[in-house]
Parts: structure tokens; sequence; C-alpha cells
């Protein structure tokens, strides 16, 4: 049985839509916003997804001139996004000068009791993309495949230290169960991100990890790590990787990331965002972006991506009941 839902189904077509959802805004006060810095936030360290999304979104705004105020960006790690997530709701209600990042972690913290919010209680700009989860080892590893890396866990897992953020648990829970085993045994060695992740698996401090792919893009073409398999339905071009589903392991899944705001986020801003994002996607930059770290763009806000978050919210609470039972 194809272990899928709609938490992340790569959508090629890049979607520019914008809804009433936020209302249109009088030019004298768009063009009053921004008037001074916007502070980016990534909730997890420096070379996580979360990371490396911010950073490319305001590298993207300023190389092709779409932004003209300063755009810091700060590390705020803690529970792969939940602790500054509550320090948004908190601290920033009402803020027009924050924006931070988010993905399918914040539905799997709110459904799992890491966190008691969630999308609802903060402001939805956009989504901006999809990537598939791919499972890595150290260039040395033992384990040639997912086949070895299963029969390994299902023999030994207190053996088999699995680098991975509180997001990643699900994908690689999926994999060992259509691998016969029992998703509860496998050693996780909890990583905020890919560069933590890669730094555990260089030291020996874990044995395989897994995470989105643009994570692991420099070290896999460095040579420094190897793919074992991609979570996707075909092969993903550029990543010299079998998918499960070619080793026996009949599982797709992808995240999906994108950016919020504090609650109450004035519209005007909320409209800015929305905008300047929707230009940002289609620049040739972010394009260069997109296909070296090998996501696919897909781009949505208002009631479009009000709708995908409800029903991915709904897709995921049933994973985790079904994985409960």
């Amino acid at each position: 049985m194809t272990i899928r839902t709609a938490i992340g189904v790569a959508i090629a077509a890049l979607v520019v839509a914008t809804s009433g959802t936020v209302g249109e805004v009088p030019n004298s006060h768009a063009d009053a916003y921004p008037t001074g810095p916007v502070t980016m936030t990534a909730g997890a360290n420096p070379g996580s997804g979360f990371d490396l999304t911010i950073r490319s979104v305001v590298d993207t705004l300023q190389r092709e001139g779409l932004v003209n105020v300063p755009l810091p960006v700060q590390n705020r790690p803690g529970a792969t996004g939940a602790d500054f997530l509550a320090t948004m709701i908190d601290q920033y209600r009402g803020a027009d000068d924050q924006v931070s990042v988010t993905s399918l972690s914040m539905m799997l913290n709110q459904l799992r009791g890491v966190s008691p919010y969630g999308y609802r209680d903060v402001t939805m700009i956009a989504r901006l993309m999809t990537e598939y989860f791919v499972v890595v080892v150290p260039a040395g590893s033992p384990f040639a495949n997912l086949t070895d890396l299963m029969a390994a866990i299902r023999s030994d897992p207190s053996r088999v230290a699995v680098a991975a953020a509180g997001d990643d648990h699900a994908p690689f829970d999926l994999l060992v169960a259509a691998a016969g085993a029992d998703p509860a045994s496998v050693d996780y060695a909890d990583f905020e991100g890919g560069g933590d992740q890669t730094s555990a698996l260089r030291d020996g401090r874990a044995a395989v990890a897994i995470s989105g792919v643009s994570e692991f893009v420099d070290p896999l073409k460095a040579g420094d790590l190897r793919a074992l398999g991609v979570l996707a339905e075909d092969r993903l071009p550029g990543l010299d990787a079998p998918t499960a589903r070619e080793q026996g392991l009949d599982v797709t899944l992808s995240n999906w990331r994108g950016l919020y705001g504090p609650p109450g986020m004035p519209a005007v801003a909320v409209a800015y965002w929305q905008r300047v994002l929707g230009e940002m996607v289609l620049t040739p930059t972010w394009r260069d972006i997109a296909e070296r770290s090998q996501f696919t763009t897909t781009f949505m806000v208002g009631d479009e991506f009000q709708t995908f978050l409800a029903e991915t919210q709904a897709d995921v609470a049933a994973a985790i009941a079904e994985e409960r039972r």
C-alpha cells in the first residue's frame, strides 16, 4: 500500500494566486510599508532547512532589488521552530516587522503536543516550496542501500543512531514500518537541521540521517555523504539516489515550507509580502536557488493556502492517529 498523503505531494506548476483573505490596500498606505528593517527569523540552527530557506528568500529579495529596507536574519533554534513560534505569539502580536519560516513541523509539533500553537495562531503569509526527504550516510558507511540499513535496524536498532530533527521522525518511521520493523525501536539522535546532522555523521555520533534534500546538497556533491534513497515518486534530477520504491519500500513523502508573521499582522504588511514574494519566485535568482537546492517552487497564498493548510493538518492528524493504534 502506498503511504502517501497531502502532507507533501510536490506540485510542478507554479501557482501565483492572491485571494480575498487580505483586502486590497490603498496605494498610499502600501507605499509607506515597510518603513524600517524587517527581521527574518529561522527557528532552527544554521544549516537547517529553515535557515537555508529564509536566507534564500533574503538573498533573492536583495539581489533582485525587490525590497529596499534591511532584512536582518537571525537564528532562534528550539524544538524545530516551536520555541520561536511561541515567542512570535507572546511578544510580537500585531507587529509588522517580523517574518519567520515554517513547515510541516508546525503541524507535527502541535499535534504531538510539543507546542500548544499551530498555523491558526499566527498570520500565514505564503507557501514557497516543496522538497522530498532523503536518507544519507557518511561516504564510508557499510550501508550500501536502504535494504541494508533496514536489515540492521531490524536486527539491532540500538546500534544505528539516526540523526533527525523532530519533523524528520515521521518519514523515517514510515520507512521502518514499510520494512516490517517497529518505528518505536528506532534510536533517534535529535539534531535541528542538516548542518548539525552532517557534523554528527562525520564525527560518528550518528550512522544515518534524514532530512530535506536541500539540507545535504553540498556534502553530497562534495562526496562526504552518500544518499541511500529519496522518498519521491521518481528519481530527482541531479541527485544520484534511487527512490525508496525502487528498493521495495513503497513510501513517498515530502515537506512544505513557507513564511508566517505574528498574530494580527497588519493587512498592509501581509499584502506587501504576498505581492513581493509572488514576484520573487519568478526571478532568475530564485530559479537558480531552487535548481541548486533541488526543491520545487509551489507558491500559494490566500484562500488556496488556507485550504491546503487545513487539508494537510487533517492528513497529518490521521497519520499520527494511525501511528498510535
